[in-house]
């Protein structure tokens, strides 16, 4: 279960020369294959079963979006509203845990995909963190996205208190984030944790050599839109030491062309189909 781990991917970041150039044959090898809101394109996000479709589809880590319930509980959600993946609408903040498990988080894919339609979507509740980490163990594989901090005081607190509480391996943990403040409170709450920072752009990008030596600061890695990189920006990054996991690719060939620049991960709604390509090459 989830045995890739970013001590292995370090391990194949070969320096070469003043160049600085990664073996790209042994990166290969250890490309992280994220299931992105777990087995998402089969199943309803961020629900136990599409965590567990995951794992099955050769996914080597569960991806977890936190948001925070009225009374401080961390739950598996992508969206601040209920409206999109569940039979809620308003706000998360707004409604205690006991309130959000009654609601529905499958039907909803059924309606949307009606090609992919599964009875036993029907009723899926909307995980807790505790839940996920209940299910799938202290060793399982975690890529654990702080949504929202500034909406929820505390949440990184609850995020570490929960990582203590079930002795999660943080060998095998990763917690990610568009806000490079909550990064930096949980470097500061455990300097332990591998933290990635990820980034926006809305169009073509570059990244500078500030920027690089900032984020390595605190973080392991980055996770850029993989739309708006290109093959110079994803080479300085690996160069500078820094892992790379864009998203999310859901097409063959995106996946193929990124591996060829020398990405160190992809997050993807369709692991399996990363496996293949992994397998492919």
């Amino acid at each position: 279960m989830f045995k890739a781990t970013i001590g292995a991917l370090a391990l194949s970041l070969t320096v070469m020369g003043s160049g600085l150039t990664a073996d790209a044959a042994e990166k290969e090898k250890e490309i992280l294959n994220v299931a992105h809101r777990g087995a998402s394109g089969y199943a309803p996000e961020h629900t136990l079963m599409s965590y567990k479709m995951g794992e099955q589809m050769h996914g080597d880590y569960i991806e977890v979006d936190l948001q925070m319930t009225k009374d401080g509980e961390l739950i598996a959600m992508h969206d601040e509203t209920l409206d999109r993946t569940t039979n809620g609408t308003g706000q998360v903040k707004d409604y205690t845990l006991e309130e959000i498990k009654e609601l529905d988080a499958g039907s909803w894919f059924n309606e949307k995909y009606p090609e992919k339609a599964k009875t036993e979507y029907e009723g899926l509740k909307v995980p807790t963190l505790e839940e996920v980490f209940q299910t799938f163990g202290k060793n399982a594989n975690y890529y654990i996205e702080t949504k929202s901090p500034e909406v929820y005081p505390g949440m990184e607190e609850k995020l570490a208190e929960m990582v203590d509480e079930y002795g999660i391996n943080k060998d095998t943990l990763l917690v990610q984030s568009f806000s490079s403040a909550s990064l930096l409170k949980m470097n500061e709450i455990d300097p332990s944790m591998k933290l990635v920072q990820l980034m926006w752009y809305t169009s073509p990008a570059a990244i500078s050599d500030a920027e690089v030596e900032a984020i390595k600061q605190y973080a392991v890695g980055i996770g850029p839109n993989s739309a708006m990189i290109d093959k110079a920006y994803v080479q300085k990054t690996v160069q500078n030491g820094l892992e790379i996991h864009p998203y999310t690719v859901n097409e063959k060939e995106e996946m193929q062309k990124l591996i060829e620049w020398g990405v160190t991960g992809i997050f993807t709604n369709f692991p399996d189909l990363l496996n293949e390509v992994k397998k492919g090459r």
